[in-house]
């Protein structure tokens, strides 16, 4: 088989398969679990960024501040694209004088933040998928048997990032299908970063740590500035003990496939 097939069908693969398990996962997730859930995709986000992505962008970087300056841009980044969607948002309601209206509007706002950091996860999420294609082909380009190691270590680390990222797009606002259908297009941003690179490896792969940077900004920034403050809201001490239990299974289930079923790669 040609190396091209085999990084295609990895890709697709992988992509089909970690979408499909956290479908299952949270199709079956009974609306009122949802707050509850969002914990655990804190956990999953905080932890593939602080025990993944940051590691592998630090470890024998020639240039660590340059990398450091991307994660910091990215932060930034996305600073001002949730701030470009609050004014939109807030713009296009001014417009409501009904006092009914309006007391539905807060009620809504209070249910979820009207997909605002639904969005930044599509968008951090394609970086990462893309990111995830560029280090797949590379790696069958290196050797079939690599590339193969390498698509199952991806496959299983992306498995609860994107329940994780289903679970904010749900809180988000999004509809089940909606969620499904955006999280299937972020994906495909693998096969796209997987051809660019067997095509032109050396000119994509100088970029791999700037697209990183960009993946664990969006993490860090959506779990931090939109995920957390909205589990401050709920301050009982069991719901409080709920929450930081399902934080510490989200970094764990992230620990637990790089450090026990994947401890070499």
């Amino acid at each position: 088989m040609h190396v091209l097939a085999y990084i295609l069908i990895s890709c697709l693969l992988g992509t089909l398969l970690s979408l499909a398990i956290a479908a299952v996962v949270a199709f079956r997730v009974q609306a009122r679990w949802i707050p509850t859930l969002v914990s655990f995709a804190v956990g999953a986000m905080l932890g593939a960024a602080f025990l993944d992505l940051l590691p592998h962008l630090f470890e024998n970087n020639p240039n660590p501040g340059r990398t450091a300056a991307f994660i910091l841009f990215g932060i930034l980044v996305f600073f001002m694209l949730e701030k470009l969607m609050l004014w939109r948002h807030h713009h296009h309601g001014e417009g409501e004088s009904d006092a009914g209206a309006l007391e539905g509007h807060a009620h809504a706002h209070a249910e979820h933040d009207h997909g605002r950091s639904g969005w930044m996860v599509i968008f951090g999420d394609s970086f990462h998928n893309f990111t995830d294609g560029v280090i797949i082909a590379g790696a069958f380009l290196a050797d079939v048997k690599i590339g193969i190691v390498t698509s199952i270590a991806i496959i299983a680390h992306e498995i609860p990032q994107e329940i994780g990222d289903f679970l904010v797009l749900l809180n988000s606002g999004f509809s089940k299908a909606r969620a499904l259908l955006w999280n299937v297009l972020s994906g495909m941003a693998a096969v796209v970063g997987a051809l660019l690179a067997f095509f032109m490896l050396s000119s994509v792969s100088g970029w791999i740590p700037e697209i990183l940077a960009f993946a664990t900004a969006s993490m860090i920034y959506v779990a931090v500035a939109d995920l957390i403050p909205g589990l401050h809201k709920r301050t009982a001490l069991g719901e409080s003990l709920v929450q930081v239990t399902f934080i510490a299974l989200g970094i764990a289930s992230i620990w637990l496939i790089h450090a026990v079923l994947f401890p070499a790669v």
